[in-house]
């Protein structure tokens, strides 16, 4: 399919992938606390028919250095300039952070039909990085939303890893530790995500070396199933961190962290959610031309 690419630069960095005959159809892609403008997943697809947009929500111009008190708000102006493109079925896919960022924002933007979290997070995290002050400590909230920053959990710094020094580390028991330590911090830092419109796709891997995401989706799962909500659950055991969907590039190894998984069973949840995260931004439908 013929697309065609706009770089953005306001109001904040971005690129804009669309079928070369516009679409209905209009996708949020976030990634997660690497920073970047997720510029492969776009252009992915925006080749099945859907208008996506990849933007760059921390570290860019104007914007907060590190993943702290960021605005809510930068999402729901994405989600502004995806129905100016003529898109009427709005989604979000966002992945570890920027599933956090796509859930909440599906909570306060009643336009936001679908989201689609890989490696989610249940509940609202303190920030990762410095805010716009320069400072990382003491911890804030990773968002605010009318300038009021959210209800989070900090972390617990009395933890230390046990693997050795040298290598990349698994920090997934950080996040385990922080859980029971602040356990009187987790109900009101709960994503409510019974209380948004969208329909929910999660995906998520049992052996996420980062943070339990699995078990988090299944929190978010029960959450919207006690309220019948709508929800789709799509897990791998033997998954990490970085589900891999066809047609990208693997992720590339990191000096600071272990994901978890192997790149075989990434790319096998990829694949196997695949074919559910297009059913559900179409709504089951093919995306409609629009000119």
């Amino acid at each position: 399919m013929d697309i065609t690419e706009h770089e953005l630069a306001d109001p904040w960095e971005g690129l804009l992938v669309a079928p070369a005959h516009g679409s209905d159809v209009g996708v949020l892609v976030l990634a997660g606390s690497s920073g970047r403008i997720e510029r492969e997943r776009a252009r992915i697809l925006a080749q099945q028919g859907v208008t996506a947009l990849a933007i760059r929500w921390f570290g860019g111009p104007g914007q907060s250095p590190g993943i702290c008190e960021v605005p809510l708000e930068t999402f729901t102006t994405a989600v502004d300039v995806l129905q100016r493109e003529g898109s009427r079925r709005i989604g979000i896919l966002g992945v570890s952070k920027g599933a956090e960022a796509a859930l909440l924002t599906a909570v306060h933007d009643p336009r936001v039909d679908i989201v689609v979290a890989l490696s989610p997070t249940s509940r609202v995290w303190c920030n990762v990085g410095p805010s716009r002050d320069g400072a990382h400590h003491p911890y804030r909230s990773s968002w605010t939303w009318q300038g009021r920053p959210l209800p989070f959990v900090p972390m617990d710094d009395s933890w230390t890893s046990p693997e050795p020094d040298s290598g990349p580390v698994a920090i997934r028991g950080w996040y385990e530790l922080s859980e029971r330590t602040f356990a009187h911090l987790l109900p009101p830092a709960e994503i409510p995500v019974e209380a948004a419109r969208a329909d929910l796709l999660l995906i998520a891997g049992g052996d996420d070396a980062m943070w339990p995401s699995l078990p988090f989706a299944e929190q978010l799962a029960q959450r919207r199933r006690s309220a019948g909500a709508t929800v789709r659950l799509i897990a791998r055991d033997d998954a990490g961190h970085r589900p891999r969907l066809p047609g990208e590039s693997p992720a590339s190894a990191s000096p600071h962290f272990q994901y978890g998984g192997t790149p075989e069973a990434d790319a096998l949840l990829g694949k196997a959610a695949w074919p559910q995260i297009l059913d559900a931004i179409t709504d089951g439908s093919p995306p409609a031309l629009t000119s």
